[in-house]
Formats: structure tokens, sequence, C-alpha cells
């Protein structure tokens, strides 16, 4: 199913797309929901980014350019960062570059949602905790990462991940080709099988460092060929049975600035 949220005549609801038709639902779509009744095109509606995570974490470095470049064993242990919530932004939402910030660099990504309360999980028991996947863009501002190889700043500025446009819950994530257009010309387009550290090792590696709640979600990595976003452009991402995450660029317009 695709889930999505959206705002109609200024109120904001959750559906699920069928058949090129919203249907609205209530309740908790990690718990119990059901439809009420009313359906919408999806012309009528504003789209929304699809949910509002509990807390975005994504893993750095993960994708290699062919199958033969793969190491024998990935990482003991996997780099991983937190994104803010207040980076987080919808389709077709701006991503608005800085002041001090001449360009951003795109990361065009595969999302997974946590489904269940996560703790201990072996490999083998993380699909069963996954609840459904969604498009990322893990814009970034290499100019604020610090010296010593932290990346939080460079990955916090706010418009930095959009996501969406819906969760799709039936999804074979290890057949999926992950993809980015940069003012239309194609820059990423990777398989999943090209990830160093699979969806179930970085999860499971997650959950035995911290408990992993029900909207939770994951950021993959990246395919090679990401490029630099500038004021004007547009980056469309794109993943095949989650559809497409297209956002235009501009400028931000800070009241202050850091340097």
């Amino acid at each position: 199913m695709k889930f999505l949220r959206f705002t109609i005549e200024g109120e904001k609801k959750t559906g699920v797309l069928e058949d090129g038709r919203v249907k609205e639902i209530s309740g908790d779509i990690f718990k119990a929901w059901g439809y009420t009744g009313e359906t919408y095109s999806t012309e009528e509606i504003e789209w929304l980014v699809p949910l509002e995570p509990n807390q975005v974490i994504g893993i750095g470095a993960n994708f290699v350019a062919e199958v033969d470049d793969l190491p024998e064993e990935g990482p003991d242990m996997p780099v991983f960062f937190f994104k803010p919530n207040s980076s987080v932004i919808g389709p077709s939402d701006a991503i608005q570059i800085p002041e001090t910030v001449d360009e951003v660099k795109f990361e065009s990504e595969l999302a997974v949602v946590i489904g269940k309360k996560a703790s201990g999980l072996t490999e083998e028991e993380v699909l069963d905790h996954i609840f459904g996947y969604t498009i990322g863009n893990d814009v970034t501002a290499p100019q604020y990462f610090h010296e010593n190889g932290h990346w939080t700043l460079g990955k916090s500025f706010d418009t930095f991940t959009p996501l969406g446009p819906v969760v799709e819950t039936e999804f074979d994530h290890t057949k999926a080709v992950v993809e980015a257009y940069h003012n239309g010309e194609r820059k990423q387009s990777s398989s999943t099988k090209l990830m160093i550290v699979t969806i179930e090792r970085m999860i499971s590696y997650l959950s035995n460092v911290m408990t992993l709640q029900p909207g939770d979600l994951i950021l993959t990595g990246s395919p090679v060929g990401a490029e630099f976003l500038k004021e004007n452009d547009e980056i469309e991402c794109r993943i095949e049975e989650i559809g497409s995450l297209r956002n235009p660029v501009s400028k931000a317009k800070q009241k202050t600035t850091v340097s």
C-alpha cells in the first residue's frame, strides 16, 4: 500500500493511493486505521511529507560503483549520523541553500520506515520490523563538515531532508534501483545490490545500540554520481514502485548566518 499525507482545503489528512485516487484514512498507520469513505483525485490535493519521523538516521559511504568493488566483508562499525526533524520537507518543497554556501550536494536514497519497536534484532528479524519504504534526498553542505570528521552541521540545515512522495509497504528492497535526475539529466542510477552494508545489517546494528521505534526513518546510503545543486536547479529522486521526489532549489533568506 502507498500511504501519504496531504492537505485539502487547508486541512491535513492521511490517505492511501489506490488506482490513481487518494482514499482518506483515519487512525494510526502503525497500529490500527480505517477508511473514512472520502476519496480525492491527486489534482485536488497538496502533497506533504508522507510521515513525520520520530528521528532520521543516515548511513555514510554505503555504495560502490560496480559489484566487483564490493568488499568481502563490510565494516565492523558502519558510519551513522543523525539528521534533525527540522530538516525534513516534502515533495515539491524547495531545498534552500544557506546564504554562506554557493552549492549543496544531492544524495538520492532509499529510506526505510520502522514499523515495530526494535531492540537487539538479528539480521533475520529485521524485515518483520520494517513498515515500508520511501525516497529520501540527503542534502549535504560538505563545507560544514568538521575537519575532525563530524558531519552533523553539514547535514542539518533546514530543508536538507526531502522525503516522499509515499511510504510503500509492498516493496522488495533487494530489487530497487535508486536514481537521481539533476535538471532532467540522470546522474545516479544504482541497484541496492551495490550497498556495502545491507539494510538488514544496518538496522540490526542500530537496534543493538539503540531502541528503534515506529516512525523512525533510516536513510540507507546514496549511489555514486552525486553532484552539486545551485539556486534555480531542480533535483528529482526516483525509485520505481515508490515514485518520484522532485524539489526545486532556492537560496535561503536567513536573518543571521553562520560562518
